[in-house]
């Protein structure tokens, strides 16, 4: 199969969708492989990198979607790729498509067969792709919000763990599962006052018995809800429905009432965000303030950490990658499920019943699409 990589273009995103060692994976496996010339720059790798483990450098964009049977990326595509896309291809990557109609309606017009990395699932009901970067933006989550606390950052001025005779920040994060759980600890490596709120009782649990007395663990409610993000320095929004828009879980009105000079980071911004509150912002400006309130909701955060991040994400995706070159995408599907759950778009139809569901379209079951 011949495999395209191409340069990100989104804002200040220096991933790149796979790194010279899954290259020569996929040149091994039989595979042509094209990558855009500087597509690999922004995570430390060179155009020389590719030639050595044997992929083909495309002098541009129009030369990788050209040629390509599959598109391997990072992030959703940006305007200017739409056009490039065409009827059949597949395209593999992070789409979020429930807090984006206008993606999902350009993907539909192409015709392509577009795989969403978030909706991945694996055996044990996790979502096996987005894990990874989970836990980037979980461990960036904090180390952001420390600095959004600083006063020459618009914060209250307040050092995340303290000092002797001076109490610690208090840090509230919405949500136990991947992102959360490294938010967490982050935060109580920083010596911070950390508490996690999840509706799910085994998962505080699990939390509880992993992390003892260090970590105070609330059962979700309206009123543990505000009761704890009234009282937090900052607070980390890491809730997750998969494929599904984000329920907003701190109001407007609860903003108001939080201390001036706090900070909220919400790492479900890609999925619409848990903050009424909450905008997409980019690395380029990360943070803006509503009634005293700093907010981080920065789409694309692992992209501060490209090589971390891009080489952590190639771990997970590329036995998917090399499935989908080796059988076809129907043969691949129709053997892993879980792969099949992340078909999101198929030749104009919505394939995911939580993206159709967010988006008020129709979606048809993924298998009928393959078969």
């Amino acid at each position: 199969m011949r495999i395209g990589v191409p340069k990100e273009t989104k804002v200040q995103e220096h991933r790149v969708g796979l790194v010279p060692g899954g290259v020569r994976e996929l040149v091994h496996h039989g595979h042509d492989v094209l990558v855009e010339k500087g597509a690999g720059v922004g995570s430390g790798f060179e155009d020389a990198d590719y030639k050595a483990v044997g992929a083909r450098i495309a002098k541009d964009a129009a030369a990788v979607f050209g040629e390509a049977e599959m598109i391997v990326k990072v992030k959703e595509p940006q305007p200017e790729e739409f056009a490039r896309l065409r009827d059949g291809q597949i395209l593999f990557t992070y789409l979020h498509l429930a807090a984006e109609p206008a993606v999902a309606k350009s993907l539909m017009e192409t015709g392509v067969i577009a795989i969403a990395y978030e909706t991945v699932t694996d055996a044990a009901g996790g979502l096996p792709l987005l894990a990874p970067m989970s836990e980037v933006a979980g461990r960036m989550a904090v180390q952001v919000g420390a600095h959004c606390l600083e006063k020459e950052q618009g914060g209250v001025g307040l050092l995340l763990g303290g000092m002797p005779g001076v109490p610690p920040a208090k840090v509230v994060v919405l949500g136990g599962g991947v992102v959360g759980t490294n938010a967490a600890r982050m935060a109580m490596g920083m010596d911070a006052q950390v508490t996690v709120i999840d509706k799910s009782l085994p998962r505080l649990n699990d939390l509880d018995l992993r992390f003892g007395g260090q970590l105070n663990t609330i059962f979700s409610t309206v009123d543990s809800i505000e009761t704890y993000v009234l009282d937090a320095d900052l607070v980390v929004g890491a809730v997750l429905v998969a494929g599904a828009s984000t329920p907003r879980l701190v109001t407007e009105t609860m903003v108001k009432r939080m201390r001036r000079g706090s900070v909220l980071v919400d790492v479900a911004i890609d999925q619409g965000g848990c903050f009424e509150t909450s905008r997409p912002t980019s690395h380029a400006e990360p943070t803006y303030t509503v009634h005293g309130v700093v907010h981080y909701c920065v789409t694309n955060m692992p992209a501060a950490v490209a090589r971390t991040s891009a080489l952590g994400l190639n771990n997970a995706t590329l036995p998917f990658v090399l499935d989908l070159a080796d059988k076809g995408y129907r043969v691949a599907m129709a053997e892993d499920e879980h792969l099949l759950h992340g078909l999101n778009v198929h030749k104009g139809r919505i394939t995911h019943k939580a993206v159709g569901r967010a988006l008020n379209l129709p979606a048809i079951p993924p298998e009928s699409a393959i078969y």
